[in-house]
């Protein structure tokens, strides 16, 4: 798919502030979050909006991250992000060949759907990203195999 239609999708379904980066995936740190290098060999440090996926010490950490790579390291990547979180990471949905990575994270059991900022989403992602996990656990894929999950949120407040 064209880079111009995937920006027209995500501003119908609600990203039109949006602005876009693109370069290559340099590091993968955990489930969700990334390291992208530009063009102008500017690193950026990404966390994938709308996912929150286990800690790296967490159960099944480690394989969440190893899917991730499989799927983005060192293969170039289009980030539609609209902020910076509070460590400084930019925030967005990170396509590769025009598909959304965050989603496919979730529609592998491999992160959960951030249902606290659903609000950052539109209608449109909001379901799409429900169903994604919803259709993961109903099939029990990646960390939904496990009879109860304990999500990162809650893990991390421990």
């Amino acid at each position: 798919m064209r880079l111009w239609l995937v920006i027209a999708f995500w501003s119908l379904v609600g990203i039109a502030q949006a602005d876009t980066l693109s370069g290559r995936v340099v590091a993968v740190h955990d489930g969700d979050t990334t390291t992208v290098l530009d063009a102008n060999l500017t690193q950026h440090k990404i966390w994938m909006a709308g996912i929150d996926a286990p800690e790296l010490r967490q159960a099944f950490g480690s394989r969440l991250k190893q899917n991730l790579s499989n799927l983005v390291y060192n293969r170039q990547v289009t980030v539609i992000w609209q902020k910076y979180d509070h460590y400084g990471r930019t925030v967005g949905v990170v396509l590769v060949d025009g598909h959304d990575v965050n989603l496919k994270q979730v529609l592998a059991g491999m992160a959960w759907w951030y249902r606290q900022y659903a609000r950052d989403q539109s209608p449109a992602e909001r379901r799409l990203y429900e169903t994604a996990e919803n259709d993961a656990r109903t099939a029990k894929r990646g960390l939904w195999v496990d009879v109860n999950p304990v999500p990162p949120w809650r893990w991390r407040r421990r």
